[in-house]
């Protein structure tokens, strides 16, 4: 016996030695990747020496004698905090993800060969201009001058992720980076799934004030009434069960409740305390672990700019120079139109034009799987688009049989200047020359706002597509592709885009929300992202006759929901303070407690607060029972309470009234009743999820922000070291926006909000202020890979000063890129 247990001893103890030598090797092949800040490289296509300073957050300031040096340091700096995430986006751009992931990825690649992103990037290029191409040509040497470090000093190929996949990465490309501004508008892109989301609302609900109900227009000046989409399209399908989007997380394809959002606000000299402009600004995307945005300096010929950059493009994005401040909000432009094309039935190679019928332009692409045989797919174009699959979005379920579904987006344009526009931007003095030099801007289209010392501005830039007034749809569902007054007849002219300059009352901000009201076709868009925000946001910017850089800070972060303001006496007014006392351990008690404490709630969705979970969990719950009779299996893809709809119902707007009663019951319910019972619901979920104890309840427990890694963030014991998850405020609704995930288990998640967030004072500039919401490293063994996320969580900044002196005073390192002789 004491031989055996001898050597179990000796055995458990080799395999001690084991792990601890296995988990020290893995330790140490990732740690190789991890740069060196302190370091002077000689290295080729340099014309003279870069200084990259690393200030205490690791945000680097780059020098250098000429401009494309410049840009070269930023291609490095980027490789060296950034490369996974830089191959990820350009292996999606090109549809090239399962050649790492497998079969699992496959239907992401086939639909970007199908959209030929990629390739339109690469023709791009030829009408950027010369600048431009300079930029891009010596960031891209940045970068593979970093890959090239790394290949010839074994650095762990350049990221822990490479090891783990086998991902080789090939030179970095001038088209890469156009590419990469591509796939960002594919993210922010909401128009397609609008139309099938409209047109299939319009089939099970012919009624049109039925659909207007469910899918309200902001409000605003109505709009004339629509044909039923059967009368559109006759013979479409009026049930489909189509195959959902691609749940992986490296999936570009975003529902319509994350196309895009953001925040951004000026105030001119006479409305700020200081005498100088402000500008703040905090874009909204899907939440990673790192950021999709990445914080820099460059000091270019023309002057410093800093701000949020994103890996794999040469462009400050939203930020500022000594002179000119900017940022971004997603416009929600009409800028995709779905089309319905009918098949030759004599020539299925062939789809009707108002000219007859003419063969799709064809091309065979093959795209290569991990551990299967390539899979060969052959992408169709029409005159108005490529051809999509049925299965997405559920195009399936709004195409009748014969007929393909294809697709016209500004974002595919061959002659796409975008970046030269943005490059532009960054060197502009003034707010007008910053308007005209974004004339060249063409996708995603977005709201920017400008400010310089004196003036403030927002224009909308990007292209709108132009459609002749007897458009069938007015852009709002499918049409028929083979009617020439639905096809687009080119593009506005830019004049055409809203412009808003040095407005009378001194402020001027977005919140996605509709920002003109113009009869079709000069529209803009029927489709806005905000009609709550924005209450808010007037109310705290016309509360105070002039403004600081601190009330500005104080709005982003601002948790009250005007939603919950609003709805809440709506919902409850029969409920409240009414009958008797419920014994204690009933559902009546429950429902009483939770009134009472919802009775004396402000509205704030504060994280440490039990009223935001009642409340939402409510709203989620009503709105299910409202619509799931008339909307069947349709009802599960409304993923997100829709305030409009709510108060329309319970005001009675139009008959919308009649939403409350259910059809398939004999009595008549009355919005009272669905409240009650919508309620009961809510709580019945809360008790099996959180526990009957409603006062102890956290809103910041459900509403956990996930920066998770895209893919690592599901391994076992891994996914504790490389996502950050925090309790956060906000919602839905507020101007600290947390857009819930609307789904699953978690449908409280905090998935989409401001990865960065900035606040510019030019009366003080060195005093304006930015951070983002997890890290600059996208090293998960960096230190730098977290130490941003809990700032942001608690609404804390770093400073934004292009004072080198002051870089230099706590810099955490200087990397010196020399000229290889």
């Amino acid at each position: 016996m004491a031989y055996l247990f001898k050597w179990l001893l000796r055995l458990t103890a080799a395999l001690l030695v084991l792990t601890v030598g296995a988990v020290g090797l893995v330790y140490y092949l990732a740690a190789r990747s991890l740069p060196d800040y302190d370091a002077t490289l000689d290295l080729p296509g340099l014309t003279a020496p870069v200084e990259i300073l690393r200030d205490n957050a690791n945000v680097p300031h780059i020098f250098g004698a000429a401009d494309a040096d410049v840009f070269y340091g930023l291609g490095f700096a980027h490789a060296q905090d950034r490369l996974w995430q830089m191959t990820m986006l350009r292996r999606t751009a090109q549809g090239r993800l399962s050649e790492v992931f497998g079969a699992r990825t496959l239907e992401i690649d086939k639909l970007l060969r199908r959209l030929d992103l990629y390739p339109r990037a690469v023709a791009s290029l030829e009408v950027q201009d010369a600048r431009t191409l300079r930029a891009l040509e010596a960031y891209a040497m940045g970068v593979n001058a970093r890959l090239d470090q790394i290949n010839s000093e074994a650095l762990g190929r350049g990221a822990p992720e490479m090891f783990l996949f086998g991902a080789p990465m090939a030179p970095w490309r001038p088209a890469d980076s156009l590419a990469v501004v591509k796939l960002m508008a594919l993210q922010l892109s909401g128009h397609l799934e609008a139309e099938v989301i409209r047109a299939r609302v319009s089939l099970e609900l012919p009624d049109d004030r039925k659909i207007g109900d469910i899918l309200p227009d902001a409000p605003g000046t109505g709009v004339a009434a629509l044909p039923e989409y059967a009368a559109l399209v006759p013979g479409a399908p009026r049930h489909f069960a189509g195959l959902p989007l691609d749940p992986h997380p490296l999936s570009p394809f975003k529902h319509l409740a994350f196309a895009g959002a953001s925040n951004a606000w000026a105030a001119a000299p006479d409305r700020s305390a200081s005498g100088g402009t402000l500008l703040a600004n905090d874009p909204h995307l899907g939440f990673s672990a790192p950021a999709i945005w990445y914080l820099a300096r460059l000091e270019l010929q023309s002057g410093g700019v800093i701000g949020g950059t994103i890996p794999g493009m040469p462009v400050v994005l939203t930020g500022r120079s000594a002179d000119l401040g900017w940022g971004l909000t997603s416009s929600y432009v009409d800028d995709q139109d779905v089309y319905v094309e009918a098949l030759n039935p004599d020539n299925p190679q062939e789809y009707r034009t108002p000219d007859g019928f003419k063969s799709f332009e064809t091309r065979r692409s093959i795209i290569n799987v991990k551990d299967a045989d390539p899979v060969t797919i052959t992408l169709r174009w029409t005159d108005n688009g490529p051809v999509l699959p049925g299965s997405h979005y559920n195009l399936g379920a709004i195409t009748p049989p014969g007929h393909v579904a294809s697709l016209a987006w500004t974002a595919l344009s061959r002659r796409d200047t975008s970046v030269s526009a943005a490059l532009r931007l960054m060197a502009a003095k003034s707010v007008r020359e910053g308007i005209a030099v974004s004339e060249g801007y063409i996708a995603p289209s977005q709201n920017l706002t400008l400010v310089d010392s004196r003036d403030i501005a927002m224009k909308t830039i990007g292209v709108m597509p132009r459609r002749d007034a007897a458009h069938q749809s007015k852009g709002r569902m499918p049409s028929q592709g083979w009617r020439s007054e639905n096809r687009w007849q080119g593009r506005m002219p830019y004049a055409a885009n809203p412009e808003f300059v040095a407005p009378a009352g001194g402020i001027l901000g977005n919140t996605n929300n509709k920002t003109v009201e113009r009869p079709f076709p000069n529209h803009v868009s029927y489709l806005w992202g905000d009609t709550q925000r924005v209450q808010r946001w007037q109310r705290l910017m016309q509360n105070r006759q002039v403004h600081t850089r601190d009330s500005f800070i104080e709005a982003q972060l601002d948790t009250v929901s005007f939603a919950a303001r609003s709805l809440l006496p709506l919902i409850g007014a029969e409920l409240w303070f009414t009958g008797e006392t419920a014994p204690e351990g009933t559902p009546e008690r429950q429902r009483q407690r939770a009134l009472a404490l919802l009775a004396g709630w402000s509205g704030e969705m504060n994280e440490h607060l039990p009223e935001p979970l009642i409340y939402t969990a409510w709203l989620r719950s009503l709105q299910a029972r409202l619509i799931q009779d008339e909307l069947g299996p349709l009802a599960q893809e409304i993923t997100h309470v829709e305030p409009l709809f709510i108060e329309r119902a319970f005001r009675d707007v139009d008959g919308a009234g009649v939403w409350c009663d259910v059809l398939q019951s004999a009595p008549v319910e009355s919005c009272a009743d669905m409240a009650r019972l919508a309620l009961d619901d809510a709580l019945i979920w809360i008790n099996e999820t959180w526990g009957p104890a409603l006062e102890s309840l956290r809103w910041g427990d459900a509403h956990q922000a996930t920066h998770d890694h895209q893919v690592l963030g599901d391994v076992p014991l891994l996914r504790y070291f490389v996502n950050i998850r925090q309790s956060t405020s906000g919602g839905d609704f507020t101007l600290q926006r947390g857009r819930t995930r609307g789904t699953g288990p978690d449908p409280f998640f905090n998935v989409h909000g401001a990865g960065y967030r900035g606040v510019y004072d030019f009366a003080d500039p060195d005093s304006s202020v930015f951070i983002t919401s997890t890290g600059q490293s996208g090293h998960f063994l960096s230190r730098h890979y977290d130490d941003m996320a809990q700032l942001w969580r608690r609404g804390e900044y770093i400073p934004m000063s292009l004072d080198a002196d002051l870089a230099r005073a706590a810099a955490v390192g200087v990397t010196v890129l020399n000229p290889a002789k």
